[in-house]
């Protein structure tokens, strides 16, 4: 089910860049982050009210509350520059230097969490730069 799940998060990511760079148009990229991020902030409620999640509030520990705040702050700084980007560039460029995050992720997860490299992630990585800068070129 993983799988489906990370191939929807990856259609949406596509029609985020586009329409994002649509709307974008005409206004500051500070203000259209601030916007979108409005509209996550309600959707992402509603569907934690519409699961009953909210319960889980009570049951989040310290370090819940640090690290997620964290991931919230990285991800705000993201789409603060994504967005920057993207108001001044192309979207063909932007998207494959974004999506080169994947790299920096596969490495961040050996070195932080421990997990181990296999020969296809390593493959898969150097394939993702060398793509990324074929785009570029």
């Amino acid at each position: 089910m993983w799988k489906l799940f990370a191939v929807l998060s990856a259609v949406f990511a596509a029609l985020t860049s586009i329409l994002a760079k649509i709307g974008i148009k005409g206004v500051n990229s500070n203000l259209a982050t601030a916007i979108r991020t409005v509209v996550i902030i309600f959707l992402s409620w509603g569907i934690v009210f519409a699961t009953g999640a909210q319960h889980g509030i009570k049951g989040l520990t310290r370090h819940n509350w640090t690290f997620l705040t964290l991931s919230g702050i990285a991800t705000g700084l993201s789409w603060l520059f994504y967005y920057k980007a993207i108001s001044l560039g192309n979207v063909s460029q932007v998207a494959p230097i974004d999506k080169s995050s994947i790299v920096l992720t596969l490495l961040l997860s050996f070195l932080i969490l421990g997990e181990q490299f296999t020969t296809k992630t390593l493959i898969a990585g150097a394939l993702i730069i060398a793509g990324t800068f074929v785009m570029l070129w």
